[in-house]
C-alpha cells in the first residue's frame, strides 16, 4: 500500500508543479497577486507532494519489500540500515528522486522568500516549476522507482560494495543539495532577463539576491565533492584522491562556474556593474549541472560513479537538458542589449580583479568541459576510442589556476573603481616575501631540482599569506594601537571572515595537494606473516592475516604494523580484502595510519605463496605526506561559505529589497 501511495504523490508532485507554472505565468501577466500567492501555495504543496513519495521509497528499502524493482535490485535483508536508507538515492530511478526532492525543496524556499518585487518572484517561481516539470515527468514517465517486480524475489540483489559506505552514504545529498541548488540562481537569472531594465537600481538588488544563494550551493558542493574525493581515496584502494574521472569532472565544473558566478554577483550587487556576466554565469553553472545529470545517468560513461541506464533515458535527460538551457541561452542572446549599464571602473581596480579572476575560471572550466566531452564526441562521430587524463590537465588546467592564484590575494586590497596598484603590492611585502622564502627553501633543502613542486608550495603558501594580510590590513595591525586593531576586527562583517577562510583554505589545499603528488612514494611486495615493505620513511610489516566476518560480507582481514625507520614505536593498523555473497563482489578496505599530516596507506591484496610454498599476501603501501591538507583545504572553504552566508547584510537584506520593490 505504501508503494502505491508513493507512486500516487509522485505524479499528484508532476501535476502540482504544472499548476505551479501555470499559476505563476499567468499571475506574471496580469499581474495578479492572487493567482501568484496560488503559484507559491502550488510550489509549497509540489515540494511536500515529492518529500513523502521519497519517505515511502526509504520506507521500502527499510522493510525491504523485493515487490519494488528498485529496492529488489539495490538492497538485501542482510545489509545494516544506514546503508538501507542510503540505497534509496544509490540508484538512478531513487537519486532522481532526490534531485526532484531538493529541486522541489528549493522552489518552495523561493516561494517563501520575501522582499522580492512582484515581477521577479513570479517569473523566477515559474521557471522553477517548469524545471520541476521536466525532471519530475522524466522521474514519472520513465524511472518509476515504485515500479512493482512480480514474482517478488526472497532476496535483492544488494547495493555496489563500494557505495556501501558512511562517506558515500552522505555524499550524494550534499551533492545534489549544492548542484541542484544552482537551479535556483537559474531561475533568478531568468527573471532578471525578462524583469531587468538598464541603467536602473536593479542590478545591485538583484545581485544582493543572487548571493546567498550562490554561497550557499557552491559552500555544499564543496562539501560534496570533497566526500566524494575522500572515498574514492580511502575506498578505491588506488592510492590517489582525483583521477579527472568524467564524471569527477561533472561535478567540477559546476563548482568552477559558481566559483565565478559568487565573485561576478559581488560586482553587480556593489557596483551594479557585469550584469550580463553573472546573468550568463548562473545559466552555465546550472547548465554544468544538468549536463552532469546526462553523463551520469545516460550510459555513455562506464565509472565507478555512473548509473548504467538505458540511452533512451539517456537522450530524455539531452532533450531536457537542451530545452532547459537552449531556451535560457536564446533568451539570453535577445535581452543582452538590456544588461548594459553600471558604474565604471578603471583598468587597475577591484572590479577588473574579479573579472580577470573569472576570466581565469571560466577558461578553466572551459578547459575541462573540452578534456571530458571530446573523446565521447570523438567516438560519437569516427569511433575511435581515446584517453584524456591527468596529463593532459597538468598541461592546460594548471597553469590557468596558477595564474589565478597569483592575482587573487590582490583583488580584496584593491579599491573600487579606481585603484593603486602599487600601494596594494606594498601591503602585500610581507606576503609575498614568505610565499618565495617557502619556495626557495623548498627547492634549496627539501627536494632539490624540484622547481614545478617549490612553484606550487609559493603559489599555496601565497594564497594563505595574502588573505591574511587583507584581514591585517583591513584591521591596521601592527599600524594602529591593540585595543584599536581588535576594535576593527570585531566589527568587520562576517563575509570578510568568510572571505579570509575561503582564500586560506584554498591555499591549504594547495599545499596538501602538491606535496603529495610531488613527494609520495609507492612500494609492493607479496608478503608472508612477518615480511616487511618500506615507503618512504616507513616501514610495514604484517603481522597476521585472518578471516573475520562482517554483517553481509566475509573478509580476510590483515594487522599490519606501521614504524618509522629510525625503529620508533609502531602503530597497529588493519586491511581488508571483502566477498560480498549476495552481489559476488570483491572489495578492498585500506588501512589508513594518520601520521599527523600524512598518511600511510596500506591496501591488503590477493592470497598466493612464496618460492618456498608459504602463504603470502600482495600488499601495496603508499607514504602520503601532508594529504590531511587536501580535505581540510576545501573543508575551511566551506566553513568560509557558510560565514559569509552569516553575514547580516545578506540575511537582513530585506528592506533594501523592498525600496526597490517600491
Amino acid at each position: 500500500m505504501i508503494v502505491e501511495f508513493g507512486s500516487f504523490v509522485l505524479i499528484l508532485a508532476l501535476a502540482l508543479s504544472v499548476l505551479q507554472t501555470g499559476l505563476a505565468v499567468a499571475g506574471r501577466v496580469r499581474r495578479s497577486p492572487v493567482l501568484t500567492g496560488a503559484s507559491e501555495g502550488a510550489a509549497l504543496a509540489t515540494a511536500g507532494a515529492v518529500a513523502l513519495a521519497f519517505g515511502a521509497l526509504i520506507l521500502a528499502f527499510v522493510v525491504s519489500d523485493f515487490s519494488v524493482a528498485n529496492v529488489a535490485a539495490n538492497s538485501h535483508t542482510d545489509k545494516p540500515l544506514l546503508y538501507k536508507v542510503a540505497a534509496a538515492w544509490g540508484s538512478h530511478e531513487g537519486s532522481l528522486v532526490l534531485w526532484c526532492l531538493v529541486l522541489t525543496g528549493f522552489g518552495a524556499v523561493l516561494a517563501r522568500a520575501r522582499g522580492l518585487p512582484f515581477g521577479v518572484k513570479a517569473s523566477a517561481v515559474a521557471t522553477q516549476g517548469g524545471l520541476g516539470v521536466m525532471f519530475l515527468a522524466f522521474a514519472v514517465l520513465t524511472s518509476n522507482p515504485f515500479a512493482r517486480l512480480a514474482p517478488a524475489p526472497v532476496q535483492g540483489q544488494s547495493l555496489n560494495p563500494l557505495l556501501q559506505d558512511p562517506a558515500l552514504a552522505i555524499h550524494p545529498p550534499f551533492l545534489y543539495l549544492g548542484y541542484v541548488g544552482l537551479s535556483v540562481c537559474f531561475s533568478l537569472a531568468i527573471a532578471a532577463l525578462i524583469e531587468g531594465r538598464p541603467g536602473s537600481t536593479f542590478w545591485p538588488a538583484w545581485g544582493r539576491w543572487m548571493r546567498p544563494w550562490a554561497l550557499a550551493s557552491w559552500g555544499l558542493l564543496t562539501i560534496g565533492i570533497t566526500l566524494g574525493s575522500f572515498w574514492a581515496y580511502y575506498e578505491l584502494g588506488w592510492g590517489g584522491w582525483w583521477f579527472w574521472d568524467p564524471v569527477e569532472n561533472a561535478s567540477f565544473m559546476p563548482w568552477l562556474a559558481g566559483a565565478a558566478l559568487l565573485h561576478s554577483a559581488i560586482v553587480t550587487e556593489r557596483r551594479g556593474s557585469l550584469a550580463g556576466w553573472t546573468v550568463f554565469l548562473a545559466i552555465l553553472a546550472f547548465t554544468f549541472s544538468m549536463l552532469g545529470a546526462f553523463l551520469v545517468r545516460s550510459g555513455v560513461l562506464t565509472s565507478v560513479h555512473a548509473f548504467a541506464v538505458d540511452p533512451k533515458r539517456g537522450l530524455m535527460l539531452l532533450g531536457i537538458l537542451g530545452v532547459a538551457a537552449g531556451a535560457a541561452f536564446a533568451l539570453f542572446a535577445w535581452r543582452a542589449p538590456r544588461l548594459t549599464g553600471g558604474g565604471l571602473f578603471a583598468p587597475i581596480s577591484r572590479e577588473s580583479g574579479l573579472v580577470l579572476n573569472n576570466l581565469f575560471l571560466t577558461a578553466a572550466a572551459a578547459t575541462v568541459l573540452l578534456g571530458t566531452l571530446y573523446p565521447l564526441l570523438l567516438q560519437a562521430a569516427t569511433g575511435q576510442t581515446i584517453s584524456v587524463g591527468p596529463p593532459f590537465f597538468a598541461l592546460t588546467f594548471t597553469p590557468l589556476m596558477a595564474l589565478a592564484f597569483v592575482v587573487l590575494p590582490f583583488g580584496p586590497l584593491l579599491s573600487w573603481k579606481r585603484a593603486d596598484l602599487k600601494g596594494a603590492a606594498q601591503r602585500m611585502t610581507w606576503a609575498a616575501g614568505f610565499a618565495l622564502l617557502v619556495g626557495v627553501a623548498s627547492y634549496a633543502f627539501v627536494a632539490p631540482r624540484k622547481a614545478f613542486a617549490a612553484l606550487g608550495l609559493t603559489l599555496g603558501a601565497w594564497l594563505i599569506a595574502g588573505a591574511v594580510a587583507e584581514i591585517a590590513d583591513r584591521v591596521r595591525l601592527f599600524r594602529a594601537p591593540g585595543p584599536e586593531s581588535a576594535r576593527r576586527a570585531k566589527a568587520l562583517p562576517l563575509a570578510a571572515w568568510g572571505t579570509m577562510l575561503a582564500h586560506a583554505g584554498l591555499g591549504v589545499f594547495v599545499l596538501g595537494a602538491v606535496v603529495e603528488v610531488g613527494f609520495k612514494t609507492e612500494a609492493a611486495a607479496v608478503l608472508p606473516i612477518g615480511g616487511v615493505v618500506r615507503s618512504g620513511p616507513y616501514a610495514v610489516t604484517l603481522d597476521q592475516v585472518r578471516t573475520v566476518e562482517g554483517p553481509n560480507y566475509l573478509a580476510e582481514q590483515g594487522q599490519l604494523t606501521v614504524r618509522r625507520q629510525d625503529g620508533s614505536a609502531g602503530e597497529t593498523i588493519t586491511a581488508e580484502r571483502r566477498f560480498f555473497p549476495a552481489g559476488g563482489q570483491t572489495t578492498t578496505e585500506v588501512g589508513l595510519d594518520f601520521r599527523g599530516l600524512d598518511d600511510v596507506y596500506v591496501v591488503l591484496g590477493e592470497r598466493g605463496a612464496t618460492p618456498a610454498g608459504q602463504p603470502a599476501w600482495r600488499v601495496r603501501v603508499y607514504w602520503n605526506p601532508w594529504a590531511r591538507l587536501i580535505f581540510l583545504g576545501p573543508l575551511i572553504m566551506a566553513i568560509g561559505a557558510l560565514l559569509s552566508l552569516l553575514d547580516r547584510r545578506l540575511r537582513l537584506a530585506a528592506p533594501g529589497r523592498r525600496k526597490v520593490a517600491a
